[in-house]
């Protein structure tokens, strides 16, 4: 049987949820442009990319509620690490265009 509450799970949602809404973030992006209701036009360097990866990385709270309601306290740490290492490489990355 799956351990529901152990943390390897949590850090395999947490690298995957982000990952995954990400590309779907950047396909409505996409959308938007395509149906005219959206331009690149004015907006500051890497501004779509920023957004996007804010967004996915925030998609991470819905499991963690989820598994901390549940008092999933391993699977909500390992969550927590890698919401923290995306957190991490995105002000490495797009920290000197924000700050």
């Amino acid at each position: 049987m799956l351990n529901r509450d152990a943390i390897w799970m949590g850090l395999i949602l947490g690298l995957l949820i982000p990952f995954v809404g990400y590309a779907l973030v950047l396909t409505i992006f996409e959308q938007l442009e395509a149906l005219g209701l959206m331009s690149k036009i004015g907006m500051t360097p890497y501004f779509r990319e920023r957004t996007s990866s804010i967004l996915a990385i925030s998609l991470n709270l819905l499991p963690l509620n989820f598994y901390q309601r549940r008092k999933y306290n391993e699977t909500t740490r390992g969550l927590v690490v890698m919401t923290g290492v995306y957190v991490i490489a995105w002000l490495i990355y797009f920290g000197r265009y924000v700050l």
